[in-house]
């Protein structure tokens, strides 16, 4: 009976909306990234072993693998900013409603 109250209650709805899109949506993105990665690893590998500049052995390969990297971190650290602010306070407006 509880639970029911809390799932259809309109605070609740829009948080699972929100958290949802924006999840989804981020996931995309990396996804995105990551595959655009190993489809150019795949099928122009070229591309990724021009060094940086004349006279180095560093690649395009590492630098845009490290993106990559740099990529998750970021993302990760968006959500957490979203999810310690919006995500929350509609968490506090429900807790208290519910109450």
């Amino acid at each position: 009976m509880e639970l029911q109250r809390i799932q259809s209650h309109p605070v609740f709805r829009q948080l699972a909306r929100e958290r949802a899109r924006f999840g989804v949506g981020m996931s995309i993105a990396m996804a995105a990234a990551y595959f655009a990665y190993i489809l150019t690893v795949a099928f122009m590998p070229q591309v990724l072993g021009y060094p940086l500049w004349s006279g180095t052995v560093m690649t395009w390969g590492v630098l845009i693998g490290l993106g990559l990297i740099a990529l998750g971190f970021m993302l990760t650290a968006i959500y957490v900013r979203r999810a310690n602010s919006r995500f929350d306070r509609l968490s506090a407006c429900l807790l208290e409603d519910i109450r």
